[in-house]
């Protein structure tokens, strides 16, 4: 099948490739000549797991290419795929600026009828908007259908490759036919493609995401009150984890959810109830529970050092990315720890083995904080370490050499990756989630 991407960041990129792998032939569109050129190159910009291999191979095969041109890539294609941004705007709405450009652009170029497929994530009436843009300037018919994607990041290869669901909206049997022939080879082993109507399917990736978001937020509020109360969260996530009704599945307790899903997806479907007059107060909970968490280790950093006022104090952070196996820093927890760090006066000596680049764009240029190359080397002359994110390389560091590099073993694990006892018997004063406290002397 002939297929254009509009848009190469995350989601596009990522969509691009795997329908290219399965014999497809993708043409990936984007307004910006020098990303274009430096995937032309075999340059991945963002960091995802396999998905650098997947681009250089295919685009040797030469079923994988790069254009600027809109234009040539929609002649071209019988399936345009829109993946491009929808930056969240101040009431919490999805700005669909940019899809409504390309609509307009696809509509523009048409030279047959197409499948114009929804791929960003987008509010609910989105496909009749771009249905309308297209049909104002388009001379054939079109089909637009909403296919929302599911991918975490860390694991988005295989999440696309191999999906649990494949979710499709449609109004036509013409453009169900078209993707169930699309997505067919990613479903093998009979997961199901649901076809459903087009506004089911854009509801049903905001409330996928709240959900899940909700989860997490749950599990944070119960470890808070497990610290309060004299419980473990960790027993206490075995105990309802376990429970088939409930599953292990993000009941993790931590310093809050980031990235650029949960927290853009949460106040968007706040956003979508309030235009149709209905209060989510479960979903509002869920975003307030998860603020107040990215600032817990800052509380229990002011706590044990009995003061607001930290000048004079360094922070060795480990960990700057929302989640581990990405570079992606929108929203993580670390953004506002370390903030509030430099606000309160501190130095903060940060290491991620992905997201340094990423960290530094977004938190900009300060004089009391400075990105190393080695997480070992941001311990040097530290007061204390504070654990963000748990990527693997960090679950069992040399504790001896830790001890020996920090002014005091002071230890601030926002991911729960040590053991209790361990930390206790290395000498370390501990500070967890939803954990009793360990201190010495």
């Amino acid at each position: 099948m002939n297929i254009a991407v509009v848009g190469t960041g995350y989601v596009g990129l990522v969509a691009g490739a795997c329908f290219a792998e399965m014999g497809n032939e993708v043409v990936c569109v984007d307004v910006n000549s020098k990303k274009v050129t430096a995937l032309q190159n075999g340059e991945v910009p963002i960091f995802e797991p396999g998905l650098e291999d997947l681009v250089r191979s295919n685009a040797k095969s030469g079923r994988l290419t790069f254009t600027n041109s809109l234009h040539d890539a929609v002649q071209v294609s019988d399936v345009i795929f829109i993946a491009v941004g929808t930056p969240q705007d101040e009431d919490g709405s999805a700005d669909l600026t940019h899809v409504l450009a390309v609509a307009s652009g696809i509509g523009e170029s048409m030279n047959a009828p197409k499948v114009v497929v929804d791929k960003s994530t987008v509010p609910v009436g989105t496909a009749d908007l771009v249905k309308a843009a297209i049909e104002k300037v388009a001379k054939y018919p079109v089909d637009v259908v909403s296919n929302p994607e599911f991918l975490k990041e860390g694991a988005a290869i295989d999440d696309f490759m191999r999906p649990d669901r494949v979710v499709v909206g449609v109004a036509s049997e013409h453009a169900a036919n078209v993707m169930r022939e699309l997505y067919r080879p990613f479903v093998r082993t009979n997961n199901p493609i649901l076809i459903m109507d087009i506004r089911s399917a854009e509801m049903t990736k905001y409330a996928a995401n709240t959900m899940l978001a909700l989860r997490v937020s749950f599990m944070n509020e119960i470890a808070n009150l497990c610290e309060g109360a004299g419980a473990d969260i960790n027993k206490v996530r075995v105990g309802i984890g376990t429970d088939s009704r409930i599953g292990m599945s993000f009941i993790f307790p931590g310093i809050g959810y980031g990235g650029s899903c949960f927290p853009k997806d949460v106040q968007a479907l706040i956003k979508t109830g309030k235009d149709h007059g209905i209060d989510l107060k479960i979903a509002r909970s869920v975003e307030d529970v998860n603020k107040s968490q990215k600032m817990l280790m800052v509380r229990k950093i002011i706590e044990h050092y009995r003061s607001e006022d930290l000048a004079g104090k360094t922070f060795a952070v480990w960990g700057l990315a929302f989640k581990p196996k990405t570079d992606d820093v929108r929203e993580a927890p670390a953004l506002t720890i370390c903030s509030e760090l430099v606000k309160r006066g501190a130095r903060v000596r940060v290491y991620d083995p992905e997201a340094n680049d990423t960290f530094k764009e977004k938190f900009g240029a300060h004089s009391n904080l400075e990105c190393v190359k080695d997480n070992y080397e941001a311990l040097k002359g530290a007061d204390a370490l504070i654990v963000c994110t748990e990527w693997n390389a960090f679950r069992q560091p040399n504790f001896k050499r830790i001890k020996q590099e920090l002014v005091k073993p002071v230890v601030f694990d926002g991911r729960n990756i040590y053991d209790i006892a361990d930390m206790r018997s290395y000498g370390f004063t501990y500070y967890s989630v939803g954990r009793p406290s360990v201190t010495q002397g």
